[in-house]
């Protein structure tokens, strides 16, 4: 049995090694058999709503003032997926350029990302390359061959506001949709597209059931993996 620490851990609480060795037995099975485990990776720019989709998702509403993520928080959901329990834990890395050097540690030992930009904040869409270049980078290596394969949710969030009138240069569905469409192509990754809102809570509970039938797949495909520690870096 694998056991992870609940609720939420400021990074400015606890020592990075520390994390790290809590996400080491955050990623493999946990329980009876057949339940399972799988760290998720939130990345993106800082103030696309990266945290308020993890607390939508984790049923705490929505709060218009949401202090910016310090280097990385974490927190747990325990839900089900075709009968089978399923443990999520979600790593919400802060999106500072100031973070780079903290980010680059917990990307290791993922099982999916959830890439997420603003669709009233276009410098944020323009960034989303950036970003799956900075996690492919840290999760490819020796150690894991098929990094290639892993299941990536691109979302662009802030629907609520594309048609209030009050932002110019909106990204529209079908850039999103031709964006992941090429992520998936280039890297042979089974990629899910959705449009969210972290206000009215749309298409947030049914990105990360579809992200985790998407984590089942590729269960099945993906080679063993091992998670270095900060130490061995």
């Amino acid at each position: 049995m694998f056991i992870c620490l609940g609720g939420i851990v400021p990074y400015n609480n606890i020592q990075v090694e520390s994390i790290i060795n809590i996400q080491e037995l955050c990623v493999m099975t946990f329980g009876v058999p057949g339940d399972r485990t799988y760290k998720l990776v939130l990345i993106g720019d800082g103030a696309v709503g990266k945290t308020s989709i993890r607390e939508r998702y984790l049923g705490r509403g929505f709060k218009r003032s949401q202090l910016a993520t310090i280097g990385v928080d974490f927190a747990q959901k325990y839900t089900s997926y075709g009968g089978v329990n399923v443990r999520h834990i979600i790593w919400d890395l802060a999106g500072q350029p100031s973070y780079a050097s903290v980010r680059r540690h917990y990307y290791q030992g993922s099982s999916a990302i959830l890439l997420v930009y603003s669709v009233v904040e276009r410098e944020s869409f323009d960034n989303a390359t950036k970003w799956l270049v900075e996690a492919h980078k840290h999760l490819r290596g020796a150690d894991w061959s098929g990094w290639q394969g892993l299941p990536t949710a691109v979302i662009g969030n802030k629907i609520d506001l594309r048609d209030s009138g009050e932002f110019e240069d909106v990204v529209e569905t079908l850039e999103g949709h031709a964006f992941a469409e090429y992520f998936a192509e280039r890297l042979d990754a089974p990629v899910l597209y959705k449009e969210t809102s972290a206000l009215t809570g749309e298409n947030i509970n049914d990105t990360f059931s579809e992200l985790t039938g998407l984590m089942f797949e590729a269960d099945g495909k993906r080679p063993p993996r091992t998670v270095k520690s900060a130490n061995e870096e």
